[in-house]
């Protein structure tokens, strides 16, 4: 069977030219984002709740769940990065600027305000203040 070196070639620096493309990488590699801890986490969403200039800022991060769960401990640290590197940055993004971040890791998509036994997630509060987040007690 005779190959077409032609269009094998053609279709290989189509191919190419794609994968070199600025804008064609897929969502998820787009909302990566590294923490201290080196876990997979991937921003989710954010919302802002004018009304108690609240934003919370969302993340899923599998290794929280399954069978051999990261603890709170682990992640805190992660928790506190993601509020000083990622949601810090994105205040000036809205035209009300909140006076607590909460941010929130959670095994699996939950929805805002719904707990799951099966589901684990965590939380934290913080105040932006001077560039920085510090946390708030619950």
């Amino acid at each position: 069977m005779a190959v077409d070196r032609t269009r094998v070639r053609n279709n290989g620096i189509l191919a190419l030219a794609f994968a070199m493309t600025p804008g064609l990488a897929t969502a998820q590699e787009e909302s990566a984002v590294a923490v201290p801890s080196g876990m997979p986490v991937t921003f989710y969403d954010s919302s802002l709740d004018s009304g108690t200039a609240v934003e919370r800022f969302r993340f899923l991060a599998p290794r929280i769940g399954g069978s051999s769960p990261l603890s709170y401990d682990e992640v805190a640290p992660d928790m506190q990065h993601l509020c000083d590197s990622f949601a810090l940055p994105r205040l000036g993004e809205e035209a009300v600027i909140p006076s607590l971040i909460v941010i929130s890791l959670m095994a699996e998509p939950v929805e805002v305000g719904v707990t799951s036994s099966e589901i684990r997630q965590y939380f934290e509060a913080y105040s932006p203040q001077g560039g920085t987040c510090v946390w708030e007690a619950f």
